[in-house]
């Protein structure tokens, strides 16, 4: 079984090329993607050869871990059939080629335990789910403290704003430097941080990946106040000390999603409770891949690239 796939065949070298699938088992389903999105983060790091060390990491690879189509065969031990509608977190099926995240190709094999059903109608939204899980992965569960900051306006941070909302929490303030990007929010602000003067923020969502930013957060903490690492960092942290001390500061990484997550997420998407609407602003052909990459990472008005496959077969 062939499929057409992205392939980076190492740091900026990327090509469309056909590859050999591996043979579907009993647990395992074929979907047909009909779109898959860019991450702007870890995606960005493999394309541009910056990403540290990580287990299973290697080239020639085919990137994407957001995908959404429809299942053309399932195994006798699943509970799937032809024409379900799934999400696909990515896929590891290819002869020649890791599949790290693997989602970005018009066919994948994938184990039914790794997808989740999504309605149909959701069409290229569908691709969002992950990155809404992750958000909510970051808010969710003991301990964590919804917050009343948010750095970056960009699809994490606002995700992270409406589901805080979604929550029924006070609507958080939102950071953004680039006037372009403070369009879109809904029931909740979105200003420059120079124009913020407030320093007791109980709770800051940092999703900008920006850890330079460290020092300034706990300057705006107040005391016993959390930051949250929601972004993906390259480099080794570092904060001064002393004031962190005096704010009696704490720091948490936000991982990836978990299952449930995703099961939570997709709930809310369907009973109206999170839109994923206005988060897409860019969507290319499956062929043009190379070029909608180099737009997803280098253009700041491309919130969210897609890829369509499905119009591309």
């Amino acid at each position: 079984m062939q499929s057409n796939a992205v392939l980076l065949r190492g740091p900026q070298d990327m090509i469309v090329d056909q590859l050999t699938l591996t043979d579907p088992g009993p647990d395992d389903l074929v979907v047909d993607i009909f779109h898959s999105g860019i991450s702007t983060g870890t995606e960005k790091l493999f394309w541009s050869g910056q990403m540290p060390p990580f287990p299973g990491m290697g080239y020639p690879l085919v990137p994407g871990y957001e995908a959404a189509g429809e299942v053309v065969e399932a195994g006798a031990n699943t509970a799937y059939k032809p024409g379900d509608h799934v999400f696909v977190p990515g896929a590891n099926c290819y002869d020649g080629a890791f599949g790290l995240f693997g989602g970005a190709a018009s066919r994948v094999v994938t184990a039914a335990d790794r997808v989740t059903r999504i309605d149909r109608g959701l069409g290229a939204q569908g691709a969002l789910l992950a990155l809404a899980a992750t958000a909510r992965h970051a808010l969710a569960g003991l301990n964590k403290t919804l917050p009343d900051l948010i750095v970056g306006h960009g699809v994490l941070g606002r995700l992270l704003a409406r589901l805080t909302v979604a929550a029924g929490a006070p609507a958080p303030t939102v950071w953004e430097i680039d006037p372009d990007r403070r369009d879109g929010a809904t029931h909740y602000d979105v200003i420059h941080p120079d124009s913020d003067d407030r320093r007791d923020y109980r709770s800051i969502y940092d999703a900008s990946g920006n850890g330079a930013l460290l020092n300034d957060l706990v300057g705006r903490l107040a005391k016993g106040g959390e930051i949250v690492l929601a972004g993906f960092y390259t480099q080794p942290l570092q904060f001064a000390f002393p004031p962190a001390f005096m704010k009696e500061a704490r720091f948490r990484v936000a991982a990836e999603w978990t299952p449930e997550d995703l099961t939570v997420t997709r709930a809310l998407v369907e009973n109206g409770a999170l839109s994923l609407g206005g988060l897409i602003t860019h969507e290319a052909a499956a062929p043009d891949a190379p070029a909608a990459y180099q737009t997803a990472f280098e253009d700041p008005n491309c919130l969210k690239m897609i890829l369509n496959w499905k119009d591309a077969a």
